[in-house]
């Protein structure tokens, strides 16, 4: 019975040596009765295995990602980016580029996820400035640990990379995301979209 475990005690009982987060692949699993909670956990963890070895091995020649965990870190954030299928692939494309160039990723999810419980539904610029191990506002790279489990699709992006010339990306509000180049255009963007101000 694992109802009690922390992530920490329940990672160990799975072997995992890092945190829990990010391996458990979200998918429909069938049990019967008398099968264990731990063995559930067990086939969720095999199945992001399987899903993120396959989809390493075929990922681009020109990848910045240095290992499947970093492709899995990076997939977590793409999940949490959007929902809206067309554009998974060119947000990992700007995230590649920034990787690629040095940048810093600038992810509001990895700032909420680094907030926890003191995330309160309101992302503020204070937020952005504190630093803590997944504040990717302050800090190059990508974050210590993926910020949630990411589905195929995420992984796929993550892992395929697309080129483009976008550094830059905002929502539009509609589930969609506008992509810039420039920061110029990626402020006015933000105006537009985020403000209401059009310039």
């Amino acid at each position: 019975d694992t109802t009690m475990d922390t992530n920490g005690e329940l990672a160990l009982r799975l072997g995992v040596e890092t945190s829990l987060e990010g391996w458990l692949f979200p998918d429909t699993y069938y049990y019967v009765k008398g099968d264990s909670e731990l063995a559930l956990f067990q086939l969720a963890l095999s199945k992001m295995h399987s899903v993120l070895k396959e989809n390493w091995q075929g990922q681009s020649a020109d990848s910045v990602l240095a290992s499947p965990y970093a492709a899995l870190t990076l997939a977590s954030i793409i999940e949490k980016e959007t929902g809206y299928e067309p554009d998974r692939a060119m947000i990992a494309s700007v995230f590649h580029n920034r990787l690629a160039d040095g940048m810093r990723l600038q992810s509001d999810p990895t700032v909420i996820y680094g907030l926890g419980e003191q995330f309160t539904g309101d992302l503020k610029q204070s937020h952005l400035r504190t630093d803590s191990s997944h504040n990717t506002y302050t800090r190059h790279g990508l974050p210590l640990t993926p910020i949630c489990s990411p589905g195929l699709a995420s992984i796929q992006a993550a892992t395929t990379y697309t080129r483009s010339p976008y550094l830059y990306f905002v929502a539009k509000g509609d589930g969609e995301s506008h992509f810039s180049t420039t920061l110029d255009e990626h402020n006015q963007a933000v105006d537009r979209y985020q403000r209401g101000i059009s310039r």
